[in-house]
């Protein structure tokens, strides 16, 4: 019986550290800016992990503004059908250089619109307020646009055009 639980218990840690490990950003820490070239984030395998030892997944659809945070705290989004657009608190990158023509706060997030390449917030505004926690695995949509909460990253893509983002404290991908 005993080892049996404990067969058990092993199976689970290694299921658990396959799914935190290996699929993650391979950006450096450094204050140069950092952009991940088209890498595949880790929601396929959180998800696999998530199915075996927890709750499925969910995808919900909202019809109107709708704010969520990360896990960690350190991501907070807002998607509607005409804007995603997610904001960090820490990071371990910089954005690029800020445009002649922005006079407000710069790369302290990245939006997508329908149809849109993702680009780098410049805004006196931000996007933390929301407390609503998406957690690993679950993703939001609002017309074309998608965010999905993953281990490693937040991800957004418009899904018809395949451009989107991704965000977290070690890298960000734009593709």
């Amino acid at each position: 019986m005993v080892r049996g639980v404990l067969a058990a218990i092993a199976g689970l840690l290694v299921v658990g550290l396959a799914a935190c490990g290996g699929g993650g950003s391979t950006a450096t820490h450094s204050s140069s800016p950092q952009a991940v070239a088209d890498e595949t984030t880790t929601s396929t395998s959180a998800n696999a992990s998530d199915k075996f030892v927890g709750p499925a997944p969910s995808d919900r659809e909202v019809h109107e503004l709708t704010g969520f945070v990360s896990p960690t705290g350190n991501v907070s989004c807002m998607i509607d059908a005409d804007l995603a657009r997610c904001d960090i608190i820490d990071r371990d990158w910089s954005p690029p250089p800020r445009p002649a023509d922005c006079e407000f706060d710069y790369g302290q997030g990245i939006s997508l619109a329908p149809g849109e390449q993702a680009q780098f917030v410049c805004a006196g505004d931000t996007a933390f307020g929301p407390d609503e926690v998406l957690p690993y695995g679950d993703s939001i949509t609002a017309g074309a646009l998608r965010c999905e909460s993953a281990q490693s990253w937040i991800t957004c893509r418009d899904v018809r055009s395949g451009h989107g983002f991704s965000i977290s404290r070690q890298a960000y991908r734009l593709f």
